[in-house]
């Protein structure tokens, strides 16, 4: 998987920006914030996106998926969406990005 880091462009880019639309019910927070996009794999139409939550026990995990594949597929140029859920490495808040921590009232 391409590593969240590095800047992206093109159909990657538009995957990350359909991305920040699934928002995590619980926490009011979008997937990238809150670090929970493991990778991104996108070429020639095809998307694969392995996604996380903030613990195995999440009650809408399903429902972020789907909203994840329902996002992805709206997005111009994706013919086929895959989201797959991980589990390794184990998701914690140090993930998030500081605009989350600061929208969760943490200090960093």
């Amino acid at each position: 998987m391409s590593d969240e880091a590095s800047e992206p462009t093109g159909l990657r880019a538009a995957v990350l920006d359909a991305l920040r639309e699934v928002i995590d019910p619980e926490l009011g927070l979008n997937v990238v914030e809150l670090g929970l996009v493991y990778g991104v794999q996108a070429d020639e139409g095809r998307v694969r996106v392995q996604l996380t939550m903030t613990t195995p026990a999440c009650p809408l995990g399903e429902q972020i998926v789907r909203d994840a594949r329902e996002r992805l597929l709206a997005c111009e140029g994706v013919g086929e969406a895959e989201v797959e859920l991980v589990w390794e490495p184990p998701w914690d808040a140090s993930r998030m990005l500081p605009s989350a921590k600061e929208a969760l009232g943490w200090t960093t």
